[in-house]
């Protein structure tokens, strides 16, 4: 096994973690726990930016519990991770000691409130230098949702190829929200998209071609200021019922449901099993390193960007929990160990 030549790394380190099913920001508890050791093809990172998804404290709550989300108690939260290489596994083959990356951590078993954390090789890219540590840990859940729910399910082609698509992107000002906005601008599309007040420059800015303030009469019904019916929905939120999209969609629109609930999913199965040409699709992304690869290229290239909302120390992560629970985050949430 190839030990880090630059520091020697500690036995112990400074992680949040939670012992059971509920408790919110409470319920994550300060500790001192072992540093892990990479197996065979995996890479022990000294972390230097997390960012935190709702799907994190989701788990916590136990509405995941059905798919044994998490594995096991105390569970340390948390996926999406940027850092420097300190350890690498016998059979890791792309990475060496002092490598700067980007990874993603398996929901199983999290990780990423912590000091260091093991990723596989197979789910880690190297950043660039001109993307942050922020900047990266923001993308692989939220960014690759967005961009392979526009490119599988929107038939979005990303190079700007394509048929004009007409795209609609709720709650368009959040994490995934601000990334579906620039990822479909890349394409041949117009794009209209929802959020609050508040944010309806700073959607603009991101490239939207038409806003909703969500609150009023129209954003409520999400109708097109110019009139237009909506090709795909990239649908960010909760709370909108079938009968709201339906009248705005094309003759064979689709609304990609990222946050799927027990409602959506039976009007999804109701759709297919009729056959009907307006659809409801539920779409839980997969994460692959050629996603983030691509997706730190645009980071580079400057045709994309992580908006962060905020940063916390890890001392303080309870408090960007409890941020991310309240849904108010303009871009993403980052930790910084």
């Amino acid at each position: 096994m190839t030990t880090a030549t630059t520091t020697t790394t500690p036995n112990l380190m400074n992680a949040l973690q939670y012992d059971a099913y509920g408790g919110g920001p409470a319920g994550l508890k300060h500790v001192q726990v072992g540093v892990p050791t990479p197996k065979t093809s995996e890479v022990l990172l000294k972390l230097e930016a997390v960012s935190i998804n709702p799907i994190d404290w989701k788990i916590q709550t136990g509405v995941l519990r059905a798919l044994f989300l998490p594995r096991t108690f105390p569970h340390i939260p948390c996926t999406d991770v940027a850092g420097e290489i300190v350890e690498i596994g016998p059979q890791v083959k792309d990475f060496k000691v002092g490598d700067k990356v980007l990874a993603k951590l398996t929901h199983q078993y999290g990780g990423g409130l912590a000091e260091f954390a093991v990723a596989s090789e197979s789910l880690t890219a190297s950043r660039p230098p001109e993307v942050s540590a922020a900047e990266a840990a923001a993308l692989p859940i939220a960014a690759l949702t967005a961009r392979d729910a526009l490119i599988q399910l929107a038939e979005v082609k990303l190079d700007g190829t394509g048929q004009p698509k007409n795209i609609l992107v709720t709650a368009a000002s959040g994490g995934v929200g601000h990334y579906a906005v620039q990822l479909a601008k890349l394409g041949n599309t117009h794009v209209t998209a929802t959020c609050g007040a508040r944010n309806i420059e700073f959607v603009k800015g991101l490239g939207a071609d038409e806003v909703l303030d969500y609150r009023t009469p129209e954003g409520a019904a999400l109708k097109s200021p110019s009139g237009r019916k909506y090709d795909a929905v990239i649908h960010c939120t909760t709370g909108i019922p079938w009968s709201t999209f339906e009248p705005n969609l094309a003759e064979k629109g689709v609304v990609v449901d990222l946050t799927p609930n027990a409602s959506s999913l039976w009007t999804a199965a109701l759709k297919k099993v009729t056959f009907a040409k307006k659809r409801l699709v539920p779409f839980v992304v997969t994460v692959q390193r050629e996603g983030l690869e691509h997706l730190l290229q645009l980071l580079k290239d400057g045709k994309l960007k992580s908006v962060i909302d905020s940063k916390f120390p890890l001392s303080k992560a309870e408090d960007a929990w409890a941020k991310s629970i309240d849904g108010h985050a303009t871009g993403k949430i980052i930790v910084e160990p």
